[in-house]
């Protein structure tokens, strides 16, 4: 006997849909079920440093700037732990990682609506039913198991990013994603090497760097960009990440939004300014004992990585992109810290004609976060060549959930607040925007 129909389906439990699961919970004309193949919520554990913070405040939780008084707050889980008042001392808007992934813990406990051990294997249309039907295997029990629903909210996150010229050595080299599983075992080799140059990296080598002493390798940290960035964080910058900054780059042409893109990086992929002069600091104290066994290296591209069985090595290949001058680099260990990448789940192949492409053949994503022709399955965190940089931003999750229930429930379940950017991001209205004329 087949289930009931839900008003919708997520698939992946991530901070987004993790989200999604607590806004929707108290709607009552909303049935959801959210269904993630992991036992359990643990939020990027190869990077919970523990020094490691997010780069966003603490009302950027799971439900705060859609819904203050939520019992899901990040708040009223330190209240519930007692901890509110030691977090109120610490005087740090900004969460540790550790903590961030304990909170979201915290909130999967709660919530009925969650089935962990769930891994999707194909998702069909019915047409004759109207919705989809989620195929998906029970891990724990050992089951198959068969969902429908009228729509379809993907939070499937994106995978580590390999480059091409590593993809012969991926079983060898470390991905920054799994860096605490293999710390150990690369503190044990004579040289080190962290390929990338965002907050992943910035966190690992110095976490590296501390203990450089201790162990005695070689630390070297290179990136094919012209600097090592520091993320912007102006408060006028921060403008870009409203709903009118949304509107603005939605409405763009394609290959203008893609170069706009390319040019924003370091505004979404930098390292913390905090972070970057907490390295330097650590270097020139090191410094005072004598040279530092460490090299920090831009502009150079890795083009080649092969692994010396013989002598159990990595030999690399960099091009410095401003002299256009190649070079060589022997290393016993390789950290790629070189982001993820977004991939269409294989689950969605039955249901590809009824999802919108563009020119590139990503998700061509709506507005308001949809990517059928239907207008029934809607995107977490897949839109950043759509919706710029706010994509990835922990700080615009309420909003996009905000909007997704709205096209879910069909009404405004939660206000969202618009116009107050004091800048304007378009071509300004002539109509007002004219010099005021002086009175006689």
């Amino acid at each position: 006997m087949l289930s009931r129909i839900y008003d919708f389906l997520a698939v992946g439990l991530g901070p987004f849909n993790l989200g999604l699961a607590c806004l929707t919970d108290p709607v009552d004309d909303l049935d959801g079920l959210f269904l993630e193949r992991r036992s359990s919520f643990d939020w990027h554990p190869g990077l919970l440093l523990e020094d490691a913070t997010l780069q966003t405040p603490f009302m950027a939780d799971l439900v705060t700037l859609a819904d203050p008084t939520s019992r899901f707050s990040f708040l009223n889980y330190l209240k519930s732990q007692g901890r509110l008042y030691n977090f109120y001392i610490r005087e740090n808007f900004f969460l540790l990682r550790n903590e961030y992934n304990r909170y979201c813990q915290w909130v999967t406990t709660q919530l009925e609506s969650l089935r962990f051990n769930h891994d999707v294997q194909s998702i069909t249309y019915d047409d004759a039913e109207q919705c989809y039907r989620i195929r998906c295997r029970d891990t724990r029990k050992n089951e198959n198991r068969i969902y429908r629903a009228r729509r379809l909210v993907l939070g499937t996150g994106s995978e580590p990013m390999i480059p091409a010229c590593c993809q012969s050595v991926a079983e060898r080299v470390v991905h920054s994603s799994r860096y605490l599983d293999h710390k150990a075992a690369l503190q044990t080799k004579s040289a080190i090497t962290i390929v990338g140059s965002g907050q992943s990296a910035a966190e690992i080598y110095l976490d590296l760097l501390e203990e450089i002493d201790t162990h005695g390798y070689t630390l070297s940290w290179v990136t094919r960009s012209p600097r090592f960035f520091p993320l912007e964080y102006g408060k006028l910058t921060l403008e870009m990440t409203s709903p009118d900054y949304i509107d603005y780059f939605h409405a763009l042409p394609e290959s203008t939004r893609d170069e706009l893109m390319r040019q924003q990086k370091g505004l979404y992929k930098g390292i913390n300014l905090e972070l970057i002069n907490t390295i330097y600091d650590r270097l020139y104290t090191k410094s005072l004992q004598g040279k530092v066994d460490t090299h920090l290296l831009t502009c150079a591209q890795l083009e080649s990585c092969h692994f010396d069985t013989a002598h159990r090595r990595f030999d690399l290949t960099f091009n410095q992109t401003e002299q256009d001058r190649r070079f060589e680099h022997q290393t016993e260990g390789v950290i790629l810290a070189t982001g993820y990448a977004a991939q269409t789940p294989a689950f969605l192949a039955p249901i590809e004609d009824r999802i919108r492409r563009d020119g590139a053949g990503r998700y061509a994503v709506g507005r308001y976060y949809g990517i059928s022709t239907d207008d029934d399955i809607f995107v977490q965190n897949a839109e950043l060549h759509t919706h710029g940089l706010v994509a990835p931003d922990l700080g615009m999750a309420c909003y996009r959930n905000v909007c997704i229930i709205r096209e879910l429930a069909g009404r405004e379940v939660y206000p969202v607040e618009r116009g107050f950017t004091f800048q304007d991001f378009g071509a300004p209205d002539e109509r007002v925007f004219q010099p005021r004329r002086a009175t006689a």
